[in-house]
Parts: structure tokens; sequence; C-alpha cells
């Protein structure tokens, strides 16, 4: 137990503003990845297919208040910008409707489901998703705020529609 305190004292702490300055760089490079993504002509673009692009909202419905506390979720041409609250499970509490699981198997089982369902409506075998995903903290109310504002005006920032509400593939939970 000493070492371990003592080497948690040895490793640097990075100063504040290095670590908003890296917290910064993490943020527009997602935006100009984005941005590229949004404008990109090439590769698979299956999500634009309105029965593909159902197949995702449904999928994402479906484990709204079962497997996360959904708030806001976007589907374009060729990526998905989804947020959401895992639920966590207090000490001692008594099951509930809800259990937990950690974002790792969210997301596996999402796109495990989403693939396999839209592999047979496009005929094809595969992969449908990338490996990887981009996930993010939030850390306060003002960043929440400014998140799910970018998710909802992603089509609007693409030129698709002149209001995220026009855009049929678009959630935004209420209250």
């Amino acid at each position: 137990m000493e070492e371990q305190e003592r080497e948690k004292k040895e490793v640097p702490k990075l100063p504040e503003e290095q670590t908003k300055q890296n917290y910064l760089d993490e943020q527009d490079y997602f935006r100009k990845w984005d941005n590229l993504l949004d404008k990109a002509r090439f590769g698979p673009r299956w999500l634009s297919q309105p029965e593909i692009a159902e197949i995702i909202k449904e999928a994402l419905h479906y484990r709204n208040e079962r497997e996360f506390d959904l708030f806001a979720f976007c589907i374009m041409s060729n990526h998905v910008h989804v947020v959401f609250q895992l639920f966590e499970s207090k000490p001692g509490s008594p099951p509930d409707l809800h259990f937990q699981i950690s974002l790792n198997e969210i997301m596996q089982s999402l796109k495990r489901h989403t693939a396999r369902k839209s592999n047979i409506v496009l005929g094809r075998q595969g992969p449908f998703w990338q490996d990887e995903s981009y996930d993010h903290v939030v850390r306060d109310s003002g960043e929440f705020n400014r998140i799910i504002n970018y998710v909802l005006e992603n089509p609007v920032k693409a030129g698709l529609v002149s209001k995220w509400e026009d855009w049929p593939w678009t959630f935004c939970k209420s209250g």
C-alpha cells in the first residue's frame, strides 16, 4: 500500500493548462474528422437508405430505458451521433427494470444487432461498422447542452436541411 502511494506521488501531473489544451485539441480533431465524414462522397453510405436508418433508429429506441437513458441521436449517411447516459447501479438497491452494462457491451450489442439486420436488407455479408467508436465523458451541463446541439445540428451543418427537426433521423428527448 505504501509503495502504491509513493508511486502515485512520483507520477508527474499535467499542469491544468496543458490538460485543458489537450481537451481542446481533442475537440478540434473530432470536429475536423466529423466535417470530413459529413462531406465524404466515398465509402459505404448505407445509412442514407431509409430502411437502414430505420433499423438504427429502432435499435436505439428499443434500448432506451432498458440499457441507457437516451437524450439525442442523429443518423447521417456514414456515421451516427448518439448521446446517452449509462444507468448506475447503487449498492444495496433492489433490482429494477434496467440493469447496468458497460458502454463497451452496449456498443458491441448495438453494432452486432444493427449490422446483422442491415446486411440482410442490403443482401451482403461482412463488416458493417468500424471496430472503434468515439466516446466522450460529459463534464458539466454547459458541455452537455453544447454536445446535444452539435448532434442535432449535424444535418443542418452538412447542408441537408435548414432545421434539424426536418431531418427524419434525429431525435431529442423532450423535457
